[in-house]
């Protein structure tokens, strides 16, 4: 993979800068990247945590010219102004993160970086309910909503819920046929062309054991056909189960990705089975997205104790990829 890397810190008061010096240690990361963030947050948390790393600036204007440096932090500074090193998440910071997230998002633009990593961000203070989540937040702002897929990846196993973060109360209205095997087309492509592997899929259904007592059933109204249409096109794919059982290791073993109806249905087994060992990736834009499968954890913060599992694999993962 010959594509630069950007990283957008996001929320400034998230364990991320930890995570990612604790990463960058294990000498685990072996790709050059561009740090979006505010310099001088960087270098506080860093002393503060006891790291020290090579910092290498970069001027924007110069960007498409300028070669970035191995065991460096290459940084584009962004302007944040802060009292504390360590502080309370906030709305204080949104303009921060937009600002960020522009720059990154212009980035993509340019052919020589294609991939992008954002650090966990506060739903709450950043999106105020204009979206359901950063993925969308990500697909809107680079033009491509309603094409964004959300895969938790791990070697192993991966998962995609059909909706991302919708209230319960809202699941059933938005699950479509065209959904699911937009959501399968797009991953069984990734498999194939950039991981070079063969995708076998199940997925769930709606309803406990697959069952209901209304008239309609979303399992053979909607579902099914969506399986039928996807054999249709050579698609490996089988169901739908019932996810209590699902993820039982013999059960399970049978397959390497999950579509699941919503959000908790699938994310909730793969944390637990794999903790920190997965990451959020965004398909269907025209750059590859790429974040921690976790939160901003703000309890820990400046503590030194967070675990760097999430950052680490995807760094892993980027080293393995084909490009993209």
């Amino acid at each position: 993979m010959n594509k630069n890397i950007i990283i957008i810190a996001g929320e400034p008061y998230s364990v991320f800068l930890e995570l990612l010096f604790k990463s960058i240690k294990t000498k685990k990361i072996n790709k050059p990247f561009l740090l979006i963030c505010s310099k001088n947050l960087l270098v506080n948390q860093m002393k503060r945590l006891n790291y020290n790393f090579k910092i290498n600036n970069i001027n924007k204007s110069k960007i498409g010219k300028i070669k970035l440096l191995k065991k460096h932090i290459n940084i584009l500074d962004v302007s944040f102004n802060f009292k504390k090193t360590f502080d309370k998440i906030s709305e204080k910071s949104f303009k921060y993160i937009e600002d960020c997230f522009k720059e990154g998002l212009n980035l993509t633009k340019n052919k020589n970086f294609n991939i992008l990593v954002n650090g966990p961000i506060s739903k709450k203070y950043f999106l105020k309910k204009k979206f359901l989540g950063i993925t969308e937040y990500v697909a809107k702002k680079s033009g491509n909503k309603g094409h964004e897929v959300m895969l938790i990846y791990n070697n192993k196993l991966s998962v995609s819920p059909v909706t991302t973060h919708l209230p319960l109360t809202e699941v059933k209205k938005n699950i479509t046929s065209k959904k699911i095997i937009k959501n399968v087309l797009t991953i069984n492509s990734f498999y194939k062309k950039k991981l070079k592997k063969k995708a076998k899929f199940a997925i769930t259904g709606l309803n406990p054991h697959c069952e209901t007592n209304k008239s309609y059933s979303e399992e053979e109204k909607i579902i099914l056909p969506a399986i039928k249409k996807l054999r249709k096109k050579n698609i490996n794919i089988n169901g739908p189960f019932a996810a209590d059982t699902l993820f039982l290791k013999k059960n399970i073993n049978k397959f390497n990705i999950v579509i699941g109806m919503y959000h908790d249905q699938v994310l909730t087994p793969i944390k637990t089975l794999y903790g920190f060992k997965a990451i959020n990736i965004t398909l269907g834009l025209p750059f590859l997205r790429i974040t921690p499968d976790h939160g901003p954890n703000n309890n820990f913060l400046g503590k030194n104790i967070s675990d760097p599992s999430s950052v680490i694999e995807i760094f892993k993962f980027l080293s393995q990829i084909r490009e993209y």
